[in-house]
């Protein structure tokens, strides 16, 4: 059973969703860009079983409340509020394209917060064109197109501190990358992860939208990674169609 909640942190109020084993270790997720946490839902049955899963609505994002100012940072900041406000002091962490991007930041910010962690089709944390963005779109969504504005030129030049600071990581980390299909260049991918000291990188051919495309694919390496409790030889492993 999936329950909805809210709670108002210092800047922002978030929504969630509240599911899994109320005993389990929790584990957070976090969507990609213009996503909302109902994203997970296709994968959330078999991911973690054994987890007290909490999958957030970024500041900008679903229900949760729109903001004055957008940011990685900012949505780094929310996450770890969040653990505060529900005295979640260590937790996995699954992060989507941008959600990844999140996840990154507060794993070099808190590296003690975070059990295990799961990078998804992460952007490459490299420059790259711009891309134009709506002022004023007609089309009614469920995002802030001033969020999308603000993460995305971030996201067209990122910081290099951000590509620096992955030695900081000390969870172990799979990286989950979707093949020559996605919109992320691959080989960046590939040296991002080998800048995390401690990660496997898994290629499931499927594109940028990995566990929406191909979910059981997903489940199948993202899950046992969830439950290991050892660290398996961490060479390349790619899944094919």
């Amino acid at each position: 059973m999936i329950t909805v909640r809210t709670v108002d942190l210092p800047e922002v109020t978030l929504a969630y969703r509240e599911s899994g084993r109320a005993d389990g270790p929790p584990l957070v997720l976090l969507h990609a860009l213009g996503e909302r946490a109902s994203d997970w839902d296709v994968v959330l049955p078999d991911l973690a079983p054994g987890h007290h899963v909490y999958a957030l609505d970024l500041r900008g994002h679903g229900d949760s409340g729109r903001a004055g100012t957008y940011s990685l940072e900012a949505m780094r900041d929310d996450v770890l509020a969040f653990l505060d406000a529900l005295g979640l002091d260590r937790v996995d962490l699954v992060g989507h394209s941008m959600g990844g991007a999140v996840a990154q930041l507060l794993a070099q910010a808190a590296p003690q917060r975070i059990g295990r962690l799961v990078l998804e089709e992460i952007p490459a944390l490299y420059p790259r064109p711009a891309g134009a963005v709506p002022e004023d779109p007609d089309q009614d969504v469920h995002f802030d197109w001033a969020m999308v504005r603000a993460v995305k030129a971030q996201l067209d030049s990122p910081d290099p501190a951000w590509r620096e600071g992955l030695a900081r990581i000390t969870a172990p980390t799979l990286a989950v990358a979707g093949g020559a299909a996605s919109t992320v260049p691959q080989e960046r991918i590939a040296e991002l992860t080998r800048r995390i000291p401690d990660c496997r990188l898994v290629t499931v051919e499927a594109g940028h939208l990995v566990h929406s495309a191909r979910p059981a694919e997903f489940v199948a390496v993202v899950a046992p990674f969830l439950a290991l409790r050892s660290w398996p030889d961490p060479g390349p492993l790619i899944l094919s169609r």
